[in-house]
């Protein structure tokens, strides 16, 4: 017979990020940390606001939402084509599913709608991943 699930309380914490998916502490293919998050983050904002500057005026609404509407598209192509961002890549960053496979097109949709909301991204789990990840079943790992 099987054991039954332990309590909440009694859920044995985690040593590293990681460790649950069975993913390595450090190095090749352990989970992205903050930092290169943030800057992989920073690295896809920028390059969809020059693409937006390029689209039309500056300062404008209009060039606030079409920078959202080009990093989003950034995003969705990608993650299934390239396994990441530009800036996931550039920072040696991929996605891929936790159980392994191609990530397909609507793992990377389903994660950007709620990336592009933020406060998705902005809860995390013990294993540094953002409720947008845990939604479409996915991690960000160091490629």
């Amino acid at each position: 017979m099987p054991e039954p699930a332990p309590a909440s309380g009694e859920i044995q914490p985690s040593r590293y990020p990681g460790e649950r998916l069975g993913l390595p502490e450090e190095g090749h293919g352990s989970v992205g940390r903050v930092g290169r998050r943030i800057a992989a983050l920073f690295a896809d904002w920028a390059i969809a606001n020059v693409i937006a500057l390029l689209a039309g005026p500056y300062a404008s609404p209009a060039q606030s939402w079409t920078t959202l509407g080009v990093f989003a598209l950034m995003q969705v192509l990608f993650i299934p084509t390239i396994g990441g961002s530009i800036g996931h890549r550039l920072l040696g960053m991929r996605v891929v599913p936790v159980r392994g496979g191609w990530v397909g097109p609507w793992r990377p949709v389903v994660r950007t709608l709620l990336l592009v909301i933020v406060v998705p991204a902005l809860v995390w789990d013990s294993d540094q991943r953002g409720f947008h990840d845990k939604v479409a079943g996915t991690v960000l790992i160091r490629a």
